[in-house]
């Protein structure tokens, strides 16, 4: 059977937040703001003029949510010798937020499809063609901040996982809930109180993703804890199932 260390694993989220990172940085935040100008007509044209570029922000996308769906896992093994029922929560409130958020990126996706010419969008005239693609673009920057609810909900409880853990830092822990209770927080006042809703709630995150990728990667978990922390589980009746983990 193939053996994988829990060292593995470890560089494995650090490697993966990274991409996760990279990708949601340009294909969520750099291409999008290129795209929507808040005019109809601009936006269509800038549709039309940075096409290929539109296409890669996709790509790195598509790369990030990749990237989150592995990372579910990966977080998920690492953390279910504290509480395996939690660190499986944790996942799936991680795997609802990016399927709830690429809903929203399919919209943004579309857009363009009202640009193509197509014979079936000639009924269209070419301004409410654009305002359709427009309309999209705005659909997707307005829908997906819903996703952080359930996204920053996952972190509070890998935090805790975390801060609970032996073999990983309390102060790791301690930034992943702060950092989600910022996810959490962003969503909350855009849904209840918009004025009060700032980007800067979600700063603590992009901090969190780079100290824990640069752990994970440089130390990682203390496996002579990881293991003391293993066979606990067992001894309680909650075998982790981790097979070759070492």
């Amino acid at each position: 059977m193939i053996q994988i260390s829990v060292t593995t694993y470890a560089r494995a989220v650090g490697i993966f937040l990274i991409l996760s990172a990279a990708g949601g940085w340009f294909g969520e935040l750099y291409v999008p703001s290129l795209m929507l100008t808040g005019d109809a007509a601009t936006t269509a044209a800038q549709l039309r003029l940075h096409e290929g570029l539109f296409r890669l922000g996709f790509a790195a996308y598509l790369v990030e949510a990749f990237s989150d769906i592995v990372l579910a896992w990966l977080l998920y093994v690492l953390l279910r010798p504290v509480h395996r029922d939690l660190a499986l929560l944790s996942a799936f409130f991680g795997l609802v937020s990016m399927v709830i958020f690429a809903v929203t990126k399919l919209l943004y996706f579309a857009a363009p499809m009202f640009l193509s010419g197509s014979r079936y969008l000639t009924a269209f005239p070419p301004e409410q063609a654009d305002s359709l693609a427009s309309l999209f673009l705005s659909l997707y920057a307005g829908l997906g901040g819903v996703s952080m609810l359930f996204y920053g909900t996952a972190w509070i409880i890998r935090g805790y996982l975390t801060f609970r853990s032996t073999y990983l830092p309390r102060l790791l822990g301690a930034l992943m809930i702060a950092a989600g209770l910022g996810f959490v927080a962003k969503t909350l006042t855009q849904v209840l109180a918009p004025e009060l809703s700032s980007n800067l709630l979600l700063a603590l995150m992009l901090v969190n993703i780079v100290v824990l990728a640069v752990w994970m990667f440089t130390r990682g978990v203390d496996r002579d804890k990881w293991n003391s922390a293993t066979a606990a589980s067992v001894d309680a009746g909650h075998p982790p199932n981790h097979g070759n983990l070492r």
